[in-house]
């Protein structure tokens, strides 16, 4: 499996740049496909209309946490309007290509960024462009779509968390006495 991958996507899987979280982020952008399972998690600080921090959790595969890096280093002391240029070709580019069942991949790494963006936009009242709020409302729609599908699934999930947490407990009070 791993020979599907070019070495730069190796190079940021095994060695991410800017993994992490940000205390009190200026945006955080969040997105996520049922289907392969990977779940990105972006967050920004801005000053002056410029990124000048940026991290990312990424819960998924080499190609989820490749695009993850990659998209913080391109976004990174970018100004808004530029970053917000960012597509997924220039994360493909910079990785020296994806497999073509992994090229969802760089289109949610450049989702994160656009979600954390609009957060920033939507908390500091500022105006949204047009396109930034078309693609937040895709990834909302998208968003409602999957959760109304795997509905009983997610119930079942929730269930099963609920009883796990609730014996845990149990096993705590146990301990204790």
């Amino acid at each position: 499996m791993i020979e599907m991958y070019t070495k730069k996507v190796m190079e940021h899987f095994l060695n991410p740049k800017n993994v992490g979280e940000i205390k009190n982020p200026s945006g955080v952008g969040e997105v996520g496909n049922i289907v392969c399972g990977d779940v990105m998690k972006l967050y920004i600080k801005v000053k002056n209309d410029t990124i000048v921090e940026i991290k990312f959790k990424t819960l998924g595969c080499a190609a989820a946490i490749a695009t993850s890096s990659v998209i913080t280093e391109l976004a990174k002391n970018k100004r808004i309007e530029d970053a917000l240029k960012i597509r997924n070709e220039d994360v493909i580019k910079i990785l020296g290509g994806l497999p073509p069942i992994k090229v969802h991949c760089s289109l949610l790494a450049v989702d994160a960024l656009k979600e954390a963006i609009y957060d920033y936009l939507r908390k500091s009242k500022r105006q949204i462009p047009k396109d930034l709020e078309n693609a937040h409302e895709r990834i909302e729609r998208e968003k409602r779509i999957v959760k109304e599908k795997f509905k009983d699934f997610i119930k079942r999930s929730e269930k099963i968390l609920d009883i796990s947490e609730k014996s845990k407990n149990k096993d705590k009070r146990k301990n204790k006495t």
